[in-house]
């Protein structure tokens, strides 16, 4: 999209790179809704010690808050080509770094549940996924700077638009995979078919053998509490991700791309919900608090 082929805003003519001019009272909503589930988040992996929300879910709230006051700051300078150019770069990679969350909270979910109900083990699950959302945001960092030098510069800001539409492609890649093997493993639990045999002791004494049934542990309440805030999660990223491929793919003149209720119900509202998500169901309480109890009451039986 280049600056001459800018649609008008209102009726009074006054020219938008977004083809409308974003209403103020929407983007100070965003701003705060952001702004304070980052600083809860940040609280909570300082309390929980999950320092790997931080420059996950944390660093997407903070990307989000940016974004959202470039589009503030576009509501009173409609004009502008830099706030508008901030806010679509922001809001197009932040959700990538919520997703690790994601992916790695499973992982410890395998853990506790069981690894041999999972195609993948907990580690693998990290270096995959972590991987695919690296390559995603990467892709799509690319195409954001290509996308804002071309048009900074007058140029048709379509190929750069293109680069960021095979990041976020990449990125429902990840999602679709992910939610099939997720969705296995907990069809697998609940049904006690293992995706692969797993070493135990026999009765006879230490040896090891390879054993296809094993008896299934109990899913305790917090981890269902967990499993419900994933799933609410996933589905609100995979909403996002399918609207911001439509809309790029529409091309940066398209009418959806132009369309400001449909970025506000389709981009703000799940990207919103996905991270008040975790502030609710925070892997903290429901996973690693319990863990340590656990390990403190082994420590204890053992003193003893």
């Amino acid at each position: 999209m280049s600056s001459s082929n800018y649609s008008a805003a209102s009726s009074n003519e006054v020219h938008s790179p977004y083809g409308y001019v974003p209403t103020a009272a929407v983007c100070i909503t965003f701003i705060a809704l952001f702004g304070l589930s980052a600083i809860l988040h940040l609280g909570q992996a300082i309390r929980y010690k999950t320092w790997w929300m931080i420059p996950s879910v944390f660093i997407g709230n903070f990307g989000e808050t940016v974004g959202w006051s470039g589009r503030f700051w576009s509501s009173k300078n409609p004009g502008l080509l830099d706030p508008y150019l901030m806010q679509i770069t922001c809001t197009i990679i932040a959700p990538s770094f919520m997703s690790a969350a994601n992916f790695t909270i499973l992982g410890y979910i395998i853990r506790r549940l069981g690894t041999h109900y999972s195609r993948l083990s907990p580690r693998w699950y990290l270096i995959i996924f972590i991987g695919l959302d690296v390559a995603s945001l990467t892709v799509q960092a690319i195409g954001g700077a290509k996308a804002s030098g071309a048009a900074q510069n007058d140029e048709d800001a379509g190929p750069g638009g293109r680069i960021m539409l095979y990041g976020i492609v990449t990125q429902m890649i990840a999602l679709t995979a992910y939610v099939a093997l997720g969705t296995e493993f907990i069809v697998r639990y609940t049904l006690n078919k293992p995706a692969r045999a797993i070493a135990v002791q026999n009765t006879q004494g230490s040896d090891v053998t390879l054993d296809e049934k094993v008896s299934r542990p109990a899913i305790d309440r917090n981890t269902k509490l967990m499993l419900l805030g994933l799933i609410i999660n996933t589905v609100f990223l995979f909403i996002r991700a399918i609207y911001r491929t439509i809309e790029l793919n529409d091309g940066w003149d398209g009418s959806i791309i132009t369309n400001q209720a449909l970025f506000n119900w389709l981009d703000g509202m799940p990207i919103t919900v996905c991270t008040y998500t975790f502030n609710l169901f925070h892997p903290g309480p429901l996973l690693f608090r319990q863990n340590q109890r656990e390990q403190s009451e082994e420590t204890k039986e053992i003193d003893a």
